[in-house]
């Protein structure tokens, strides 16, 4: 069995990790990803209660962006809140996990990642630019479902 802080090694975590400060560096949008060991019921249940459980729905104009992995399940979601939603074409978030699918699929999950991360760095920008004033909302960390791990930042 896979633990989920260990599913990518420290280095892959800071090449993921300097893709969401890269993709939120033009943006006022905040992308999070959450890896979790198991996963019992929906993956999009999950990662929609995961969603509100880390607060992404908390950003001030609700364009949070939130990749959840479920590395024993071999299961994944892409989340968006309501602000990115009704932005985005209605078929995005399906182009986004086919993306990832086919890296996944391939053994790639660092780089499907990174790939979808700035696809939705992307979206974001368009839609959400930086301005000026805008402050991080969200810790650009990935989390875990382990209890005693200590995230990157």
């Amino acid at each position: 069995m896979i633990i989920a802080s260990s599913f990518f090694t420290k280095e892959q975590q800071a090449h993921i990790l300097a893709a969401i400060k890269e993709a939120e560096e033009e943006t006022s949008g905040e992308i999070r990803v959450h890896i979790e060991t198991n996963l019992s019921g929906s993956v999009l249940d999950r990662a929609a209660w995961i969603f509100k459980r880390i607060g992404m729905h908390k950003t001030s104009v609700r364009n949070g962006v939130l990749f959840y992995l479920a590395v024993n399940n071999r299961q994944f979601a892409i989340i968006g809140d309501k602000g990115i939603n009704s932005k985005v074409s209605e078929d995005f978030w399906e182009k986004a996990k086919e993306l990832l699918r086919k890296n996944f699929t391939e053994g790639k999950f660092t780089e499907g990642l990174v790939e979808g991360i700035h696809l939705a760095g992307l979206q974001l920008k368009g839609n959400f630019p930086h301005k000026k004033d805008d402050v991080n909302e969200l810790p650009d960390e990935i989390s875990f479902d382990d209890p005693d791990y200590v995230a990157l930042r």
